[in-house]
């Protein structure tokens, strides 16, 4: 073959190779299994409904007890006596999930035991009482009543400071919301008093009614069946609405109705707060919400 010929054949074959590697797609653009299977993202949750008046209460009310501190008007009993933590205890540890009635349920008798007697110490280091007012340090757990509530009335004062993020659990669950309507990066600017962990039903409040921070403040909270109305300072904030199962949709329950009666806890979030004139009054089955 003479070297021409070999010059010729060479050439051949490199033209066939480059034409061959312009037919394969690169790295970049050559189609992956994974590219293949990627869905598009689903959509978001849609928020909350918004709160609308249901016709069944007065857009206003008294704006508190009107009775000296720590005494209870008629018809009610004071759950905090204003000396000290007697008809309270501590909330069992939630690093073991014993925050949840669900959890909390299904401790044998004896392990239950030990982890209250154990949240009542934490209650003892974090809780106390001064000027007549419930004192929360910033640190530790809620405050539990000793007692469960199936459908009730309820008074409760409040204040908190700068930063403040606070509520009221019933029957051990979140939450009638309490913080500062400073904290917009949160949406707390809607004010206290609605219903912060629903998701179907409405969850901010009809208007804003909060004091200035470290001045007090008053709910009227009545809870019958699975609706809860809130008033603040006087001021209907939340109107006959279903309280989801906060508990029981973290648990795959997503239609579990909320628990029939449980604790009241005066929850935190880290800062000092402030509780006083807390009562109560227990209401019949008979005047569940028709």
């Amino acid at each position: 073959m003479t070297g021409r010929s070999v010059a010729c054949g060479l050439a051949g074959v490199l033209i066939w190779a480059g034409a061959a590697a312009a037919q394969e797609p690169s790295p970049a653009t050559k189609p992956t299994a994974k590219s293949a299977a990627t869905r598009p993202a689903p959509p978001p949750k849609p928020p909350a409904p918004p709160p609308t008046y249901s016709g069944l209460n007065p857009k206003t009310m008294p704006a508190s007890a009107g009775t000296p501190d720590n005494t209870p008007p008629a018809g009610f009993t004071a759950a905090f006596n204003g000396k000290d933590l007697t008809g309270w205890k501590g909330l069992l540890d939630p690093k073991k999930k014993l925050d949840n009635p669900i959890v909390r349920g299904k401790l044998p008798p004896e392990e239950l035991k030990a982890a209250q007697a154990e949240a009542d110490e934490n209650m003892r280091a974090n809780w106390k009482v001064e000027d007549g007012a419930l004192v929360f340090s910033g640190k530790g757990r809620s405050l539990c009543t000793a007692k469960d509530y199936a459908d009730f009335e309820m008074w409760v004062d409040w204040k908190i400071k700068k930063g403040g993020d606070s509520g009221v659990y019933l029957r051990g669950s979140p939450q009638v919301q309490i913080w500062d309507t400073a904290l917009t990066r949160v949406g707390a600017q809607v004010g206290s008093g609605g219903l912060y962990n629903n998701e179907k039903n409405p969850a901010i409040p009809l208007k804003l009614a909060d004091k200035p921070i470290e001045q007090w403040n008053t709910f009227f909270i009545r809870m019958v069946g699975e609706k809860v109305t809130v008033y603040l300072n006087g001021e209907l904030v939340t109107d006959n609405v279903t309280l989801e199962n906060y508990w029981a949709r973290g648990m795959k329950m997503p239609n579990e109705p909320i628990f029939p009666s449980g604790q009241i806890e005066l929850q935190n979030h880290g800062n000092t707060l402030w509780f006083k004139n807390v009562y109560l009054r227990e209401l019949p089955a008979s005047s569940a919400a028709k």
